[in-house]
């Protein structure tokens, strides 16, 4: 073919190929941007209540784009912005967490943490930067949004505090539905995980105080010995899951320390052992919590000895809507993501309190990492950081666009 329409056609493929190289270079350099806010985060991370410069440095990122700050909601540190409401329409929230754990990092990284013995050891760096860059991306079409996307940078998540100080300030007033998501190292990037119904555990702390009566260790008849009722105590509180969970729900009892005594020929007066409990549905969780109470107070009377439980009460579980979820699978598809159903996770998430006030759903995204959670060597893929970005601020578009139908 030669002539005219030739030479249209030549022209026409050199133009779809300099724009497609031009969006290629496009999304590099978002992807360049993004991951040099993560290492920034990575490389000086803040403990929960003290993410001062971390707000401050997200407060500049947003304010550069173009991003409203909305100061109304008080808080001391992290903060609320919001993209979109040009035409009206719903608002949803996007939540990230900015706080970081008292960990001394062992990764190596050329952007390791700066201070010692703090460490974004739980990705919270990953999720600040993917919210920060899904909201450059719907700034960028804002004009077109049917409704709000409210980004609420959260803090102290890690003390499970921090969900509730947001939604005190009022952040969370007007929100139609609140979506969250979590790194996970065993699921491969590219893949997003999805699943209505519980995700994540309620997470309860007790404290267990044994009081007996303190005797010479060569002669035990003289006392009430509390690290043998706490012994029997802890081992009878196994007999919790086995006998008093269904095989088909599921439940965690551990206990994690015991302290006693102070010398090696003393028998001591007390004895104190603490831990946790993870559960996914409140009814077992009631239960687990009424027997454990039982358990402890009544084999520690049987050996003559005071028993006192005292609750660190936690997040409960993270209960995902079977709507979002199918919802966020189709978005997810729909770019380009591998969707499977996770396994929940054992772990607590104060997110869940935001599903208390409203609908929602919280999702794990693949990252590859070396280690779980909480380990001084984790570390993230950042390959999955521009797509976890392009996630959110997908799934936000399409959010809104359902809930503004629904209002049709």
């Amino acid at each position: 073919m030669s002539g005219p329409i030739a030479e249209r056609s030549k022209v026409k493929e050199a133009t779809e190929a300099t724009e497609a190289t031009k969006e290629t270079e496009e999304k590099e350099l978002f992807a360049e941007r993004i991951i040099g806010y993560r290492r920034h985060l990575h490389a000086h991370p803040e403990l929960s209540h003290e993410e001062v410069e971390t707000t401050a440095v997200i407060r500049g990122w947003l304010e550069e784009a173009g991003i409203k700050i909305l100061d109304e909601y008080a808080l001391r540190t992290g903060l609320v912005a919001e993209v979109g409401g040009l035409r009206g329409g719903p608002t949803i929230a996007i939540r990230a967490d900015i706080d970081a754990l008292p960990i001394q990092e062992e990764t190596g990284l050329p952007y390791a943490s700066r201070s010692a013995g703090k460490m974004h050891a739980c990705g919270h760096d990953f999720h600040t930067a993917a919210a920060i860059g899904a909201a450059f991306l719907l700034k960028a079409r804002e004009s077109e949004l049917p409704g709000t996307v409210r980004f609420l940078f959260q803090p102290a998540e890690e003390k499970a505090k921090g969900a509730e100080q947001v939604i005190a300030s009022g952040a969370l007033e007007g929100v139609e539905a609140v979506f969250g998501l979590h790194n996970k190292p065993d699921i491969p990037v590219g893949t997003i995980g999805i699943k209505a119904g519980p995700i994540m555990a309620a997470a309860d702390g007790f404290v267990v105080e044994v009081t007996g009566r303190g005797a010479h260790a060569a002669v035990p008849e003289a006392g009430i010995d509390p690290i043998v009722a706490s012994a029997h105590i802890i081992t009878a509180l196994q007999s919790i899951v086995s006998r008093n969970v269904g095989a088909l729900d599921s439940a965690v009892v551990s206990v994690t320390r015991l302290n006693s005594g102070t010398a090696w020929n003393v028998i001591a007066d007390k004895a104190v052992f603490d831990g946790t409990l993870r559960t996914f549905a409140e009814d077992v969780r009631t239960v687990v919590r009424e027997r454990f109470e039982r358990i402890a107070t009544g084999v520690g009377a049987a050996l003559g000895a005071a028993t006192k439980v005292s609750w660190l009460e936690g997040p409960p579980a993270v209960v995902n809507d079977a709507a979002w979820a199918e919802r966020a699978a189709r978005t997810a598809t729909s770019i380009g993501l591998s969707v499977v159903e996770p396994k929940p996770s054992p772990a607590g998430e104060d997110f869940a309190y935001y599903l208390r006030e409203t609908t929602g759903a919280f999702f794990f995204f693949g990252t590859s990492g070396p280690q779980e959670w909480h380990h001084p060597a984790f570390d993230v893929d950042e390959a999955a950081l521009p797509l976890a970005a392009e996630f959110f601020s997908a799934f936000a578009a399409d959010a809104l666009g359902d809930l503004s139908g629904l209002r049709k």
